[in-house]
Formats: C-alpha cells, structure tokens, sequence
C-alpha cells in the first residue's frame, strides 16, 4: 500500500475521536430531548423533520425510522420530513423565498403538540432556522442536530435542544449525526417502555 496513504491513516480516524467522545458526554442532554419528544408522542403529537441537501435525506431517514421501526416489536409512531414534496418545496419558493419553504409547511400542517427537528450541518441554514422559529411560536417542542459550533440556529432562543456534533468536516457531522438520531429513536422507545415514566398509563 501507498506510504502516504497509510501515513493518513491515523489522522482521517483521529478527526472522528472528539466528535464522538463529545456525543458521549452530552448523554444527559440527548436523554432529556429523548423525554421530550416521548412526551410529545404519548400526548398524540408528530415529529415532523427538516434539513437542506444531505440533510433532506437525513430527516427523511429520520422520520421513516419513527413511522415504520425496522426491530420488530417497536411500536410505530407517526414522523413525516417537510423534503419529500418536491411541488410544495419548489411552489413556495417561486411565491417567497427559498427561506420560507419550511415554515409555510409548518404554518399549514403543524400541531402544538408536534415536534419539529432541524438538521443544519453548519448550523446557519436560514429556512431550518427559520423553520424552528416557527414552530416555537406555534407551540411545538424544538430540537435541532448541528455541527461546527452550532451556528445562528444553536444560539437560537426558539430552541428547546440543541445537539451539535462539534466538527468542521461534514463527512464527521453527518456520521455523528446518524449516531445522535438513532440514539434518539432507541432512547425514545425505552422510556415508552418504562411504564410509569411518562405516566402510570404509558405501557410498551
């Protein structure tokens, strides 16, 4: 093997050791999200996500794993992604702006007792952004995967959680990130799982 390719070795795998560790030590911060949005659920409420890019496809993964679990036995529990509608997305922006295409979806199909997810690799998109200011103002629980140092939307106060995977290199965030929302949707079924957690009604 090329020696310059084995001398990057260490450095590509070093670059995803803090990221990592740091996900880790946020443990009592992805547990209260998780609370939360099990709340939410048990109280009849959707999840409802949202992201630009590489993140349309992480929130459509997202709500697929909410809707239809793939560990059998896990209950299904309702999630859709604002990026699916190519018409709704593209209509909004000739009327406004690109900036908007995420509000007016929440405007229009969003309930108080929904919760909405921003995914911002950077942590500055102006519609996932905007979108979370939003849905703070209609009532809906707010949780945000950033990276970087989390951006305009982490300094945010319509932000009920913000998660931020603390790298520059999107390849890392995107990975950190697919760890945090599966970490979210397992710790989620487990406190359903928890009769009593969330009230002495909640059974698996």
């Amino acid at each position: 093997m090329d020696q310059a390719v084995l001398a990057s070795v260490p450095e590509i795998f070093a670059r995803r050791v803090g990221p990592a560790r740091s996900l880790a030590a946020e443990a009592d911060r992805v547990a209260r999200a998780c609370h939360a949005m099990a709340t939410r659920f048990h109280r009849g409420g959707r999840l409802i996500v949202f992201g630009n890019g590489e993140a349309a496809t992480d929130a459509q993964h997202i709500s697929v794993e909410f809707v239809h679990p793939v560990i059998v036995g896990k209950r299904a529990l309702p999630s859709f992604s604002l990026t699916s509608d190519v018409a709704t997305i593209t209509g909004v922006a000739a009327e406004t702006d690109f900036g908007d295409v995420f509000a007016h979806q929440l405007r229009h199909l969003a309930a108080p007792a929904d919760i909405a997810l921003g995914v911002s690799p950077y942590g500055n998109c102006v519609n996932v952004l905007r979108a979370l200011e939003t849905a703070k103002g209609l009532g809906l629980l707010t949780i945000a995967l950033v990276g970087g140092d989390g951006g305009e939307i982490a300094r945010s106060p319509a932000l009920d959680h913000v998660l931020t995977a603390p790298s520059g290199d999107p390849r890392v965030t995107k990975e950190v990130h697919v760890t945090t929302y599966h970490i979210l949707w397992e710790l989620v079924h487990v406190f359903f799982e928890q009769p009593g957690v969330l009230d002495p009604q909640v059974v698996a």
